[in-house]
């Protein structure tokens, strides 16, 4: 793993005097670890291949209400910033058997984003979510910028800032 040496001022105002490794995969200022999902396009989605776009990768369930509440956001997200760069990427961790929920899903809410299944919801462990909603910015280099656990609203001033700066 990269280690990541940025000149970061702590809470305190003191500079940080050495070099510190993220603590986990997907910690923010770390790079993103290998991720590949079965995307309903019939491909699959690997966060690698996404080196050069800023990525909103978003997990998510069918049955999770605060997912719901956020997807119209995350619509508007992707709309409005694709062709500067932005990339959505939603994660459905439903159970297997849930795809015609999930497609039924992104019908109903007109998710046009790229969705990927993972109904053995890796992508949970592998980057230590401890439920859904998630979601983690990436920027073009493929470095965690933000990350966030519950639902966040796409007006909140700290992803705004870090998408901008990302973009």
């Amino acid at each position: 793993m990269r280690t990541a040496c940025a000149g970061a001022i702590g809470a305190t105002g003191a500079g940080l005097t050495a070099c510190q490794q993220p603590a986990y995969p997907g910690e923010v200022g770390g790079p993103v670890p290998a991720y590949a999902a079965a995307a309903f396009s019939g491909d699959s989605i690997r966060l690698q291949d996404l080196h050069g776009s800023v990525v909103l990768l978003n997990v998510w369930a069918t049955w999770c209400i605060p997912c719901r509440r956020e997807i119209p956001e995350l619509q508007a997200l992707h709309q409005q910033y694709a062709a500067q760069g932005l990339r959505v990427i939603g994660v459905s961790v439903d159970e297997g058997g849930g795809d015609a929920d999930v497609a039924g899903f992104v019908k109903d809410f007109g998710m046009t984003y790229a969705i990927a299944r993972d109904p053995a919801d890796r992508i949970s462990r592998l980057f230590r979510f401890q439920g859904v909603p998630a979601s983690l910015l990436i920027d073009r280099k493929g470095v965690v910028r933000w990350r966030h656990l519950g639902r966040f609203t796409a007006s909140d001033s700290t992803f705004q800032a870090t998408l901008q700066k990302a973009l």
